[in-house]
C-alpha cells in the first residue's frame, strides 16, 4: 500500500470583506477531504474581476483576525507580497518550488471558475502542480462534451482528469475532484452594500471582523457597477 502524502489545499479569493460563507466552506471541505492543512490565500490583484474594494493590508487584517483560535485553517499571505496581477499558475509554481513534489497540492474552486478555467493564464499548466477541487451546490450540473465552447472544453478536462478523495492522498497533482456541498447563502457584495447603505451585517460575518470595518470606517460608499463575485 502506498503511503499516504502531506496533503494541502489552497483557498483563494479577494476576501472583501471575509464572511462566514468563506470560512465554512474551507472548513468543510478540509474535514470532508481529509485536508493536513488549509490554507486561505487573499490575492492581491485579481486579474478577472475588479480591484477589490479596500486595500491588500486592511482584507489581510480582517482574515487574519476571522482566523483567530480556528487552529484548522491558517492564512498564506503569498499574493498579497507579489506585485502585479495575481495568478494561480504563479502562485502553484511557487508553492511547488518550496513543497518539491512529494506532497499533494489542491487548489479550490466554485463551479462557477471551473466553467471559466479555459480563459485563465496559462490554464494548461495547472494540473501539472495540483489537483483541482471543484465546489459544486447540491443539484447542479457539470458541462457535458457536447455542450460545445469552453463548456465542452471543461466537459473533456473532466473526462480526462476526473478524480475522487483518495487520489489526493495518493497523488502530488493531476486530478480534477469534484465535491457537492451546501453553501451558506451569503455575498461580500451583499455585505458590502448593507454597510454603504447604512445598514448592518452583523451575523453574517465574524464580530472582529465587523469591527474592524467600523474601526476603519470601510465600505462606507456602494461603489457604482459592483458586481464582484468572489461571494
Amino acid at each position: 500500500m502506498n503511503k499516504e502524502l502531506h496533503t494541502i489545499a489552497l483557498f483563494g479569493g479577494t476576501f472583501d470583506p471575509v464572511h462566514f460563507g468563506h470560512l465554512r466552506m474551507a472548513l468543510e471541505l478540509r474535514q470532508a477531504l481529509g485536508f493536513d492543512e488549509m490554507r486561505l490565500v487573499p490575492s492581491h490583484q485579481p486579474h478577472h474581476r475588479q480591484t477589490p474594494g479596500v486595500s491588500a493590508e486592511h482584507r489581510r487584517q480582517m482574515l487574519a483576525l476571522a482566523l483567530e483560535g480556528c487552529n484548522e485553517l491558517q492564512l498564506d499571505e503569498r499574493e498579497l507580497d507579489r506585485p502585479g496581477p495575481t495568478f494561480t499558475v504563479d502562485t502553484l509554481e511557487a508553492l511547488r518550488g518550496e513543497l518539491g513534489d512529494e506532497v499533494s497540492i489542491s487548489f479550490c474552486m466554485g463551479l462557477d471558475s471551473l466553467l471559466t478555467l479555459p480563459s485563465w493564464h496559462r490554464w494548461e499548466r495547472l494540473l501539472q502542480l495540483a489537483h483541482l477541487v471543484v465546489v459544486t451546490r447540491p443539484g447542479w450540473k457539470l458541462p457535458q462534451r457536447d455542450s460545445g465552447g469552453a463548456h465542452g472544453e471543461v466537459a473533456d478536462i473532466l473526462a480526462r482528469h476526473g478524480g475522487k478523495k483518495a487520489d489526493i492522498h495518493a497523488e502530488s497533482r493531476g486530478r480534477l475532484v469534484v465535491r457537492e456541498q451546501t453553501l451558506l447563502p451569503i455575498s461580500a457584495t451583499h455585505i458590502r452594500h448593507l454597510i454603504g447603505s447604512g445598514q448592518s451585517p452583523r451575523f453574517l460575518l465574524p464580530a472582529a471582523v465587523l469591527q474592524y470595518i467600523e474601526d476603519n470606517q470601510l465600505y462606507r460608499q456602494v461603489a457604482a457597477g459592483d458586481e464582484s463575485s468572489d461571494d
